[in-house]
């Protein structure tokens, strides 16, 4: 078994989709990226790159290369996926926290739960996602931000 752990934080701005889990949700603000700035995504996808050893997801989606521009991080997610399979890897189970001051995410947290485990490839009751504010401190208390924190299990064929 393999642990790998992600983390990922973009700003707010005007202009842009929220989208959170591969959610579109109504709000003033999105965030800002290359990518469609998916915070939750792209920790996910950075945890799954942790567990399997495979680096960043700047080493396999750099943000200079425009095939990336605005795409959906599902897409990277996919892709990522697809690299561990075939290493003879697979995806246990997924925890993930988004921190945000607004909006209340509740009643989102089980469609981006549905895309993530569609994406992982597994059962939508191996995939955990909740969220939580910082109480009114830092950039993401002051509604400047998002972050979002995930840990990812792998398992796979054993080495002799």
């Amino acid at each position: 078994m393999r642990i790998g752990q992600g983390f990922d934080a973009h700003g707010l701005v005007a202009g842009r989709p929220l989208i959170l889990g591969g959610v579109t949700i109504a709000h003033p603000r999105g965030l800002a990226g290359h990518s469609d700035a998916d915070v939750l995504t792209h920790a996910v996808t950075s945890a799954c790159l942790g567990a399997a050893a495979l680096g960043d997801l700047g080493r396999h989606f750099p943000a200079k290369d425009p095939r990336y521009r605005d795409c959906d991080s599902r897409m990277l997610l996919r892709a990522v996926v697809a690299m561990i399979k075939e290493r003879g890897l697979f995806v246990v189970n997924m925890d993930a926290t988004i921190v945000a001051e607004a909006p209340r995410l509740a009643p989102f947290v089980g469609r981006m739960a549905e895309h993530l485990a569609a994406d992982l490839d597994v059962a939508v009751d191996c995939v955990n996602v909740k969220a939580t504010t910082t109480e009114g401190m830092g950039y993401t208390g002051r509604a400047e931000g998002m972050s979002a924190h995930a840990v990812v299990l792998l398992d796979g064929p054993r080495k002799p």
